[in-house]
């Protein structure tokens, strides 16, 4: 049912904005691409074909990750798989199936642009984004 084409993005949340930008942009040579207003607090980079994406903690997006990153805070707020296209009331009904909530879908900017996206758990209670692939 699910075919998995790859990993969309990966969201960090950072207290060290200026410092993770840094490191992804000028040592590892990810490329800026997109930014928010400064009070959603996101900014996007290319990562080749993949976004990282960093949220600043005391931003609106990053208030709802919870503490900042630390042994008891977490850092990765999600990260978001890029699935085969697939009917979306087939998918909702294939995850209703094994016992995965999730809410409705909506339109998400990932690394191949906006598109159609759900958020589902896994065991660990870790955040995966389900993306439709364009």
């Amino acid at each position: 049912m699910i075919t998995l084409e790859g990993i969309d993005h990966v969201v960090l949340r950072t207290t060290k904005l200026p410092d993770m930008l840094h490191f992804y942009c000028q040592v590892l040579g990810a490329k800026l691409e997109r930014e928010l207003p400064k009070e959603m607090g996101l900014v996007q980079l290319r990562a080749g074909s993949a976004l990282i994406d960093l949220v600043t903690v005391d931003s609106q997006l990053g208030q709802l990750g919870g503490k900042p990153p630390s042994q008891d805070g977490r850092n990765v707020d999600h990260f978001c798989l890029q699935i085969a296209p697939v009917s979306e009331q087939a998918l909702l009904e294939y995850l209703s199936q094994h016992n995965i909530s999730c809410e409705g879908f909506a339109e998400r900017y990932g690394a191949e642009g906006f598109g159609r996206s759900i958020y589902i758990q896994d065991p660990e209670g870790n955040v995966v984004e389900l993306k439709l692939k364009c």
